[in-house]
């Protein structure tokens, strides 16, 4: 059975102060368990720091990018090795600011997300269409699109430890939430996707994350779709209210 699992994905948010301190609420909230798979993915700079205050903890530590070389003259990245070395489990791969303002492309993905796998990193990759897809009506088509480009290359056994996020691009940071019914269908053609590139068995255990301007208040909506697994949060995994509130709204 698929456990809910939530991500706060910090972007270029907080000082090490601030990151310290959220880090060191949640872990106090949560304490030594929790009903739900849960993970934080500061920036780089913070992440042994954050490192060190979630060990021992249900909450797990993610980076929001890498390269997939192993190492070498790389200036400014940061390889899956490194990652593991600082404590990461997960890794975020594709996020939509990735593709759109670093040129990022779905055969980039697909080589970090097997690099990724090959550390004993589990990728958490992003799929989602623009405002200007979805009004075309193309979005089945730009996310089986991604998903053939960043995922279906990879074996039974690799995509079994993937995490996919759909995280529709014109509702991330916006305020605008795709409504649990738009999500849910989504969410529903990627596990059919799922299952016609590899079985059914495996579509199902596949955990699903949606990302878009999740809170609170609209999280118990959205995580009681029976495809939507989890979430992917930006702005609201600021604050300890905010990224447990929407936690605790999980079914």
């Amino acid at each position: 059975m698929r456990r809910t699992f939530i991500a706060g994905n910090w972007k270029m948010n907080l000082d090490r102060q601030a990151a310290v301190a959220l880090v060191r609420e949640l872990v106090e909230q949560v304490g030594p368990q929790s009903r739900v798979d849960l993970a934080v993915c500061p920036p780089a700079v913070y992440l042994e720091a954050v490192a060190g205050l979630v060990a021992g903890s249900p909450i797990g530590l993610g980076a929001q990018n890498m390269y997939h070389e192993t190492s070498g003259a790389f200036t400014g990245e940061l390889s899956p090795a490194m990652l593991v070395d600082v404590g990461c489990r997960y890794v975020i791969l594709g996020h939509s600011e990735r593709r759109q303002y670093f040129g990022e492309s779905n055969e980039d993905v697909f080589r970090k997300a097997q690099a990724a796998l090959a550390a004993g990193l589990t990728p958490i990759v992003c799929l989602g269409e623009r405002l200007d897809e979805r009004e075309a009506g193309r979005t089945r088509e730009v996310v089986e699109g991604q998903f053939r480009g960043s995922l279906a290359g990879l074996s039974a056994d690799e995509i079994q430890n993937v995490v996919i996020a759909y995280e529709p691009v014109w509702a991330i940071g916006t305020g605008k939430v795709a409504t649990p019914e738009q999500a849910e269908e989504v969410h529903a053609a990627l596990r059919s996707m799922l299952e016609n590139r590899y079985n059914a068995g495996i579509a199902e255990r596949i955990v699903i994350q949606y990302g878009g301007s999740v809170k609170p208040d609209n999280a118990a909506q959205l995580l009681g779709q029976p495809n939507i697994d989890g979430a992917l949060v930006g702005g609201a995994s600021l604050t300890a209210s905010g990224f447990l509130g929407i936690a605790n709204a999980a079914p």
